[in-house]
């Protein structure tokens, strides 16, 4: 049975070698494989492809253990032929659509498989007998490989979407495909067997719960997909009506590694060991017999953390199920380097934290006899330069007469030549003083995470001192998850402080909260971690509204002051004339003001004075045209002047 793929291209594969679980295989983020010996807890053997930045490696898989003897690939002496089976091959599969098999045994690539794949490979599962490797990738297509001669055995498209996720059954007939909807095929006609409805994101984990045969109705298998917090179980039925899952193992987040014992009767249960993107492990025991409405929650769920004052969660790598129930192997910490261990754990316990002591630097402890990499001579003319900030010289000082005399003949350890490098800055600018130097990147999101993990007050300080809304909200949005609740934290200390800083920190509290509430809201102890900031904020609030009262009062009260004091200071108005002009007028204006003031009084007669005296002159013009000729009347209308002269002779009359 192979092991699990992390198939996934944001989470980092990490699997245990099948059965006896003896080393442990992850790619950290610098491409690299390292395979580590679970006994011995140290480095067994390092390799690095050659396109490793380039091309790096998304999933790996152990192939089925196997005795040397039966290896074509190694020979071996007849004294060393009667040998346990053992955990040789490796399958990774790249970005740049190549598979790489790599092997424990000869500690070196053992073949590269290419020309299968146009995009880059996300699956890789091995068939348990037959020598054989199957492939998903970003083209949409499934290649079936031949490890003997290889080359790609066949090849067809799987799916409109490219395939995430790859699971043979244990008897190597069918074959599970996802991209989206989960198909499974027929190995033997390369033919689609069953379809089933899949998750509304990419499928990253399908594994085969039990060994019986599809037409039994006991065959099941369990699938789990990208941002869901589930793992869904599906039952293929001999009537073919399985489109939907008949069984849900709720999660605390997206399943990152799985580990199952296959169930082989209806009477044995299958045991799931889960570790989540959270870094916490769930262990499930559920007998497969049919659908359950219910989603069935974990018998035991195990979280780590370390034996600070404030403890701090250490995320779990992998973990592995042992034939012992009551054991199960262990791996967390660092990719770079994980502390491996076999725990017992009580079931009968719901939650159990486990606390250790993990050392934060890295022990470059490792099997020379295997291992490739080579430390370098350093000697008196050798300068060692540190990166990050420009000007810095590391010069390599002896401590004693005994090395100086001994440093072009011996090498000298890490941990040593790390005691003696001597950080000297280089003053960038004249009157600069030594051994300060400015911070040389303007990424405030790094600075912020940086500085909340060391707790350096003088990193806080210049981030939190911007007052820029555009940089505060894009921070606070580049901000990780595990960031925001520290971030939280420091906030709420200096909102305890001088109201010149709270008045900047409220800015950020704001931002946190208008980005992060959702991931807020799914914390379980939220209460208790946000209790200071919540009464704070309420007993500030309060006190606001006494304080806007007051701010009332006293405004009133100043402008009241302000307005006496103002009318204090105005002088009286002198209404004596400066200067008197008077018009000279006759006796008759005199005499005829009381007339004109009644003519005032009476101008609203005008216009009816003005119609008798039009009526008049129109009866004055029909005299006139009944006595002269209409020529003349027809030459008066059309002139006005002549109707004016006709109605003074009128007049005249």
């Amino acid at each position: 049975m192979a092991a699990d793929v992390g198939s996934s291209s944001l989470q980092l594969p990490c699997v245990f070698s099948p059965k006896s679980r003896q080393y442990l295989a992850l790619c950290a983020q610098d491409g690299r494989l390292r395979i580590w010996n679970t006994d011995s807890k140290t480095l067994h053997q390092e390799y690095v492809p050659s396109a490793h930045l380039s091309a790096t490696c998304i999933c790996i898989a152990w192939g089925p253990c196997r005795t040397v003897k039966e290896g074509p690939q190694r020979k071996k002496r007849k004294s060393e032929a009667v040998q346990e089976e053992k955990a040789d091959l490796l399958a990774m599969g790249t970005a740049a659509g190549s598979v790489l098999i790599y092997s424990t045994a000869k500690g070196a690539l053992h073949c590269t498989l290419d020309g299968g794949h146009s995009g880059g490979v996300n699956c890789v599962q091995w068939h348990p007998e037959d020598g054989l490797l199957y492939s998903g990738s970003d083209d949409t297509n499934i290649v079936e490989w031949d490890l003997q001669t290889g080359k790609a055995r066949s090849k067809w498209k799987a799916d409109r979407a490219a395939v995430t996720s790859l699971s043979v059954s244990p008897d190597g007939k069918l074959l599970l495909s996802a991209g989206q909807i989960i198909k499974m095929w027929d190995l033997d006609t390369k033919e689609i067997y069953r379809k089933f409805t899949g998750h509304s994101s990419a499928v990253t984990t399908l594994r085969f719960a039990t060994t019986r045969p599809p037409d039994s109705n006991g065959l099941y298998f369990l699938s789990g997909a990208a941002h869901e917090r589930l793992l869904s179980v599906w039952q293929v039925r001999q009537d073919g009506k399985d489109k939907n899952s008949v069984v849900s193992f709720t999660l605390t987040d997206e399943p990152q590694h799985i580990d199952l014992v296959q169930s082989n009767n209806k009477e044995e249960a299958v045991r799931l060991a889960v570790v989540c993107k959270d870094g916490q492990l769930h262990l499930f025991e559920h007998f497969l017999n049919g659908p359950c409405k219910k989603p069935l929650s974990p018998s035991c769920s195990v979280q780590m953390s370390d034996t600070k004052d404030s403890p701090v969660p250490i995320p779990l790598l992998a973990a592995a199920l042992t034939a012992d129930k009551l054991s199960v192997q262990l791996a967390y910490g660092n990719h770079l380097q994980p502390v491996m261990e076999r725990v017992e754990i009580n079931t009968e316990e719901r939650h159990i934290c486990l606390t250790r002591d993990v050392q934060t630097s890295l022990s470059l402890t490792m099997e020379t006899s295997i291992s490739k990499v080579k430390t370098p001579i350093v000697n008196n003319k050798s300068k060692v330069l540190v990166p990050g900030l420009p000007g810095h010289q590391a010069p390599v000082k002896g401590t004693s007469e005994k090395r100086k005399k001994d440093t072009d003949t011996k090498e000298i350890s890490i941990v040593e030549r790390l005691g003696e490098i001597d950080l000297s800055t280089v003053p960038s600018e004249k009157g600069a003083p030594k051994g300060t130097a400015s911070l040389q990147t303007d990424n405030f999101a790094v600075l912020l995470v940086q500085g909340l993990e060391s707790n350096d007050a003088s990193i806080l300080n210049k981030v939190f001192q911007t007052r820029k809304e555009m940089v505060i909200k894009k921070t606070v949005a580049r901000l990780p998850l595990p960031a925001v609740l520290p971030l939280v934290e420091e906030l709420t200390k200096r909102l305890q402080g001088h109201p010149f800083t709270a008045v900047l920190m409220v800015r950020w509290l704001k931002a946190v909260l208008m980005h992060h509430t959702s991931y807020l809201a799914s914390l379980p102890d939220l209460v208790t971690q946000l209790g200071v900031l919540y009464h704070m904020i309420e007993s500030r609030v309060k006190m606001f509204h006494k304080l806007t009262k007051l701010h009332g009062k006293l405004y009133l009260l100043m402008t009241q002051v302000a307005t006496s004091d103002s009318s204090n200071t105005v002088t009286e108005v002198d209404h004596t004339a400066k200067l008197v002009y008077e018009e000279e007028s006759s006796d008759e204006d005199e005499a005829s003001g009381d007339e004109a003031l009644r003519d005032d009084e009476d101008s609203d007669n005008w216009e009816e004075d003005e119609v008798l005296e039009e009526k008049m002159e129109e009866e004055q013009v029909d005299k006139d045209e009944e006595e002269g000729d209409p020529d003349i009347r027809r030459d008066s209308k059309e002139n006005g002047e002549e109707d004016m002269e006709h109605g003074n002779e009128s007049e005249e009359e």
